[in-house]
C-alpha cells in the first residue's frame, strides 16, 4: 500500500534516489530502502527492477539475486500483512559504488520520462486487494528465479523488467502496466527455461 509520500511516477522516484544518495562513496541496500521509503513495497519492487536492468549495475554477478532477495523479502511481508519493510543485518549493509547507481539511473532517465507519460490509474481493481497480493507472488516468483537467470545471459533482464514494470503498476495503481508485467514475466519464464534446457 502506497503512503501519501510515496512517489507517484518513475521520474519522481529517480529524483529521489538521485537526490537521497548524492555524495556518498558508497551506497547500502539499507540507504536505498531509505530513499524510496521503508513503508513502500511498489517503489522497492521498482527500483529493484531498475537496477538489474541497468547497465553497469545489474550485469555485477551476483546482484540480481541480491535484488531478487530484496524483492522475495519484502513482497514476502507485505504478504503477511506489515505495514514496513524489514530487511536483516547482512543484506541491509551490502554496498554498490554511488557512481554506478548514478549512471545507471542516467541511463534510464529519458525512458522514465516516456514511460510515466503513458501511465495512469486504469483496471485499478487489478492492483488492489486479492490483485494486488497475485503480483505479490508472481514478483515473488521471478525474485525466486533470478539465481537461474545469472546463468542464461539476458534473462535476468527480463526478470528485472518485470518487477520494474508490477513496481510501477502498484505505485500508478495501473492494472494494464500490471497485465504488460505479467506478459513479460511469462516470456522471461518461457526464455529461462529454454536456455536452461537448450
Amino acid at each position: 500500500m502506497n503512503q501519501p509520500d510515496d512517489p507517484e511516477n518513475l521520474q519522481q522516484l529517480l529524483d529521489r534516489l538521485r537526490t537521497r544518495t548524492d555524495g556518498q562513496a558508497e551506497v547500502s541496500v539499507a540507504d536505498i530502502l531509505d530513499a524510496v521509503g521503508e513503508r513502500s513495497f511498489g517503489p522497492v519492487t521498482l527500483v529493484a527492477g531498475l537496477i538489474v536492468v541497468a547497465p553497469l549495475i545489474g550485469d555485477i554477478p551476483g546482484v540480481p539475486t541480491l535484488l531478487g532477495l530484496l524483492v522475495l523479502l519484502t513482497l514476502g511481508q507485505l504478504l503477511f500483512l506489515r505495514h514496513a519493510v524489514w530487511l536483516p543485518a547482512t543484506l541491509a549493509s551490502r554496498r554498490m559504488e554511488q557512481a554506478k547507481l548514478a549512471k545507471g539511473l542516467d541511463w534510464v532517465e529519458k525512458p522514465a520520462r516516456y514511460i510515466d507519460r503513458y501511465t495512469r490509474p486504469r483496471l485499478v481493481w487489478l492492483t488492489r486487494g486479492p490483485g494486488q497480493y497475485l503480483m505479490a507472488l508472481v514478483c515473488m516468483s521471478v525474485a525466486l528465479a533470478m539465481p537461474a537467470m545469472e546463468v542464461v545471459p539476458f534473462s535476468a533482464n527480463g526478470g528485472g523488467l518485470a518487477l520494474m514494470a508490477f513496481g510501477l503498476a502498484m505505485i500508478a495503481r495501473d492494472g494494464l502496466l500490471a497485465l504488460f508485467a505479467t506478459t513479460v514475466t511469462l516470456g522471461t519464464f518461457w526464455f529461462l527455461v529454454s536456455g536452461l534446457m537448450g
